[in-house]
């Protein structure tokens, strides 16, 4: 089942980022949009929350007031409609890449 994930992944241009030391989960990645996703020995799975890779780390898609914002620590930033769609795409890509559907 892992071979089968990890060529859907590349399939829809998603990247598996190394975390060092950590065996329980990878980054993966694909445009600057990331999900940190569970690792077992024979699969991959679930993903966690998708957002936006910034320098100061990894910043959530939050709604306020004024719209869609991403937020990290100590840092936010106005997302545009373009951003919104393209990390609803990835997350609906990676999904279906770890599901097989």
């Amino acid at each position: 089942m892992l071979e089968q994930q990890l060529e859907r992944l590349r399939g829809a241009g998603i990247r598996i980022v190394p975390l060092g030391e950590t065996s329980t989960h990878v980054l993966c990645e694909r445009e600057g949009f990331a999900a940190l996703v569970a690792r077992r020995e024979d699969a991959l799975g679930p993903a966690g929350s998708t957002g936006l890779l910034t320098p100061r780390g990894f910043a959530a898609l939050v709604w306020k007031q004024e719209g869609a914002v991403f937020v990290a620590k100590g840092w936010e930033q106005p997302a545009t409609p373009e951003q919104v769609e393209a990390l609803r795409r990835f997350a609906a890509d990676l999904e279906a890449a770890l599901r097989g559907s």
